[in-house]
């Protein structure tokens, strides 16, 4: 799919501003800040920040405060790739489209990094020109969504934990819906928090965000089985040949598309009140469900 405009405008004011936040890379101890850089400036699409920046844009033509929000998005999910590629977890050689951080620095650096990128994500967090109560919600729902509570790291458990056995449907929702979601869904309530948003508004972002969320790792199962590596910027086939419990081993291909059009669906009800305020999530929506890697 073509890009919209919007969308490389937002990803050059993320990468721009990432820069700003990172340490320079000749800082003391300078092997541990070349490897974050590494990590955080190989590519990918910048989805989680644009969201923020994005979801924030309902309710506020400006959206500066929210720019180092979406960029702290950016770190936490850079970090889970770098100790996800780990031989202790996922064991892989390629991300986005380049050697992972442990290949290029070692595991020990890897792991460092993985933990310096964290921690600097809550210090920007924490430093977000944003109204203090607004600021706290934020880091509240941020944490909350990186953890074990039907957070990121719980999902990552059970998604290993899954390895290679039967599972049920509600196990596999659950995987889902922690390990990829809940970070997607925390992008889209920082941004609406950042923007302004109120109460009510919020509660609507955050299910937007679940279901697209939910919509992104269904996507994700499927392009393992039909693409290239080489399209996918990581190793493709993973999925099978580790025993993951996914989407297509479940309900097969054909089931598992059906099932993220559904949630387009769901996701584009949510958003439906915006009207036009709501164009370029919808526009995002569509790309998340009908991506090609």
């Amino acid at each position: 799919m073509n890009l919209p405009a919007f969308f490389e405008e937002d990803r050059a004011a993320v990468d721009a501003a990432l820069e700003r936040l990172m340490p320079k890379e000749n800082a003391q101890p300078p092997s541990i800040h070349r490897a974050m850089r590494y990590s955080v400036q190989a590519g990918g699409k910048r989805v989680r920040p644009i969201l923020c920046l994005e979801s924030a844009r309902i309710f506020s033509a400006d959206v500066t405060p929210a720019l180092p929000v979406a960029c702290a998005l950016e770190f936490i999910h850079t970090y889970s790739l770098i100790h996800d590629d780990l031989p202790a977890l996922d064991n892989d050689d390629l991300r986005r489209g380049k050697p992972t951080c442990h290949k290029k620095f070692g595991e020990a650096t890897a792991i460092l990094a993985g933990d310096a990128l964290l921690t600097l994500a809550f210090e920007t967090l924490a430093n977000a020109p944003i109204e203090p109560a607004r600021r706290v919600a934020i880091l509240s729902h941020v944490a909350a969504s990186a953890g074990t509570v039907n957070g990121m790291v719980g999902g990552q458990v059970a998604d290993l934990e899954a390895e290679g056995r039967s599972i049920e449907p509600a196990e596999l929702e659950y995987i889902h819906r922690s390990k990829t979601a809940a970070l997607i869904r925390a992008s889209v309530v920082a941004g609406a928090i950042s923007g302004g948003a109120d109460e009510e508004n919020v509660a609507r972002l955050k299910r937007f965000g679940e279901t697209i969320g939910w919509a992104f790792q269904v996507v994700d199962d499927i392009l393992d089985v039909e693409e290239s590596s080489a399209t996918l910027g990581k190793t493709a086939g993973k999925d099978a040949a580790q025993k993951k419990a996914t989407y297509p081993a479940l309900y097969g291909l054909e089931q598992s598309r059906k099932f993220a059009q559904e949630l387009e669906s769901r996701a584009m009800a949510e958003i439906e009140p915006y009207g036009p305020r709501a164009a370029r999530l919808r526009e995002l929506t569509e790309l998340i469900v009908h991506r090609r890697a």
